[in-house]
């Protein structure tokens, strides 16, 4: 199993070299060369499978038979997932007849970035180990990448990490889970800009090579082919739950903002799993909406919302799809990266477009529709959702009523609402319990530092603070 970048010009990674390099040497993302095809017998044949079995299968799969990680991976999903504070580990729920909520949020820090973030923290270690190397890990968040990261790195000795939020941009709840980490290898940055600030600091940092291989540096945003990886299991779980392969008219409903997670849908569908839509649910910063149901991909100034996870403009994974309608063509997929970046705009041909719209749709859902949303599942069924879930089940419902076809939706619940607990309240005028073992979050002292949007000052903030230097 070789893994290639999207821009074509950096050198063919093993698996396990892709997840330590992160962002590719030519600036692209890594994806696997060839992904691995299941049969219709052989989706039947997994349906039975516990969830960390049909884990190991699917990544061993993915990793190739080089990976020294193939006879540790069910090892490392039952650690990662022993834990969630359901036996479910990703229990699925039925909202409406045909309409499913797969709730991805009870790891340790309640998003459902745990659910990659917390095995990949156990592959880092165990190559680290293994080369004998420390590593330094840099990671931009909207929210949740941040504090799921940290938990998933907190007890690892040999990396430093080092997470960017945008100052002002996250909820008080997700900050205070990254911020309230007091270990000397952990820490967080507030960036004084947006989301994208924080993302454009994070790869300039891998586009600086010298600075690369000076301190090692490594990712954990979804730029990390691992974390997309781990996040193809809970697609084919949920789908196999509910009758796949026989059944085929599944779609799924994303609350989508760095693209990384519908992704992940996406290389499901192209492993076999049948998959009938892939619905990408926006805030109104809705480029994404914009793209799949208008071929318009034009950047605007980001807007905060009550779903601040999703108030993003560059999505960096739609790189590794772009790539994918490209052909498979790194230059040509580099010039529409850069054609997006000068002229902020960006357009596809009439048959790129057509073969993207026979997939994927775009649903978009403002604040008040947000809060209605929460509000109505609350007097419908009880549950408390979070504003991103909110969005996704909006955009659920919406298509289901815009479809003739029959379809059964399984729309994404992927953070706790209690980390949006301002938002809840707005909505039902009350604030959601929060989780046994953050009840004192809001009291715990917090360690961050506070930065301008300059690459030059996050380089000398590394070097400055880690504690080891391969």
């Amino acid at each position: 199993m070789q893994y290639i970048s999207t821009r074509g010009q950096a050198p063919k990674l093993s698996f396990d070299d892709a997840l330590m390099a992160g962002l590719a040497r030519d600036g692209g993302l890594y994806i696997p060369e060839t992904l691995p095809h299941f049969s219709y017998r052989d989706w039947q044949a997994m349906r039975c499978l516990p969830y960390q079995d049909l884990a190991t299968k699917i990544m061993q799969s993915l990793a190739g038979s080089d990976s020294i990680l193939n006879a540790y991976f069910y090892d490392y999903y039952c650690q990662a997932y022993h834990h969630f504070d359901h036996h479910a580990i990703v229990p699925l729920t039925q909202y409406h007849h045909h309409h499913y909520i797969l709730e991805l949020f009870h790891g340790n820090s309640y998003a459902f970035k745990d659910m990659a973030l917390k095995p990949l923290g156990l592959f880092f270690d165990h190559l680290l180990k293994a080369r004998k190397q420390q590593k330094t890990i840099i990671g931009a968040t909207s929210g949740d990448t941040g504090s799921a990261a940290m938990e998933a790195f907190k007890n690892c000795d040999s990396v430093d990490v080092f997470i960017l939020f945008p100052k002002g941009r996250v909820s008080n709840i997700q900050q205070r889970q990254m911020t309230t980490i007091n270990k000397a290898h952990m820490h967080a940055i507030a960036i004084d800009g947006s989301f994208d600030d924080c993302q454009d600091l994070v790869k300039a940092l891998f586009n600086d090579h010298h600075f690369c291989d000076d301190v090692n540096l490594g990712a954990v945003n979804s730029i990390n082919w691992g974390r997309i990886a781990s996040q193809i299991i809970y697609y084919c779980y949920a789908a196999l739950q509910l009758g796949a392969p026989e059944r085929d008219n599944i779609a799924f409903c994303v609350p989508s903002g760095n693209f990384g997670n519908i992704y992940a849908g996406y290389c499901a569908y192209k492993m076999g799993l049948p998959i009938k839509k892939l619905i990408s649910a926006s805030n109104h910063n809705d480029i994404l909406y914009r793209f799949f149901n208008y071929n318009d991909m034009r950047l605007e100034n980001v807007i905060p919302s009550y779903s601040p996870s999703m108030d993003i403009q560059i999505s960096s994974n739609f790189e590794r799809l772009l790539y994918e309608l490209c052909d498979n063509d790194g230059q040509k997929t580099c010039n529409y990266i850069n054609q997006l970046r000068q002229s902020g705009q960006m357009r596809l041909d009439d048959v790129m477009f057509q073969e993207c719209q026979n997939l994927f749709t775009g649903t978009k859902c403002n604040d008040d529709e947000t809060l209605n949303m929460i509000k109505k599942i609350y007097d419908e069924t009880g549950d408390i959702i979070d504003p991103h879930t909110a969005i996704g089940i909006a955009g659920g419902c919406e298509f289901l009523d815009s479809t003739e076809q029959e379809i059964t939706m399984i729309t994404l619940a992927t953070a706790h609402p209690a980390k949006f607990n301002n938002i809840v309240e707005k909505a039902l005028g009350f604030l959601p319990d929060l989780p046994k073992n953050l009840h004192d979050l809001l009291d715990r002292k917090e360690y961050y530092h506070d930065m301008t949007n300059d690459t030059a000052l996050l380089k000398q903030y590394i070097k400055d603070n880690i504690t080891q230097i391969t």
